[in-house]
């Protein structure tokens, strides 16, 4: 009997730990929009790599290798943050490409639990994206889909940097940039 008792205490206290020992969850967002323009006129505004002019939050993007893959792009957001990333995967015919975050500058220092973190321009870690456009007649679909990690990666992340942070982040780039695609490919 006592055997056992010890057996399920045991047991309870792995469970407990492994509940609590939860850490970020990988997140993923996906966004689309239906353009009404045919989609080679879509594909024109974005398939640029170094392009990132129908973006609303970049002022400035410059890459390496241009459409290349292993292409480094560094965009420079209006607010002066600065984000790096990499190319790796292009593909003219269906009108598509997928890029990896590499790096990101700080938007700001925060003081959380007695330790100062520095909470990225984007509050993400681990963030690959793609990027594609879909012929539908004389009409277009961009869909836009990422995968990533909150950028607080340890346990009881500050409000800053947990899912939620992120998730509104990376879903407010994206409807900003496929709104303005939009636009765009609709004058």
């Amino acid at each position: 009997m006592k055997k056992n008792i010890f057996l399920a205490s045991v047991v309870f206290l792995f469970f407990s730990a492994l509940a609590n020992a939860h850490g970020p969850v990988r997140q993923k967002v996906k966004e689309e929009i239906k353009i009404n323009a045919p989609a080679e006129k879509v594909w024109d505004i974005i398939k640029n790599y170094d392009d990132m002019s129908w973006l609303p939050a970049v002022a400035s993007s410059k890459t390496d290798k241009g459409n290349k893959k292993g292409s480094v792009r560094v965009l420079t957001l209006k607010d002066g943050g600065t984000i790096t990333e990499e190319l790796k995967k292009y593909d003219e015919k269906k009108m598509s490409y997928s890029y990896k975050i590499s790096d990101m500058s700080n938007a700001k220092t925060i003081n959380h639990s007695g330790k100062d973190e520095n909470v990225p321009v984007l509050p993400v870690s681990n963030y690959a994206a793609d990027l594609e456009v879909k012929a539908k007649g004389d009409t277009s679909v961009v869909i836009w889909k990422a995968g990533y990690y909150r950028a607080y990666m340890n346990n009881n992340p500050p409000a800053e940097m947990n899912e939620e942070a992120a998730n509104s982040s990376v879903k407010a780039v994206f409807t900003a940039g496929l709104e303005n695609i939009k636009k765009l490919a609709e004058k």
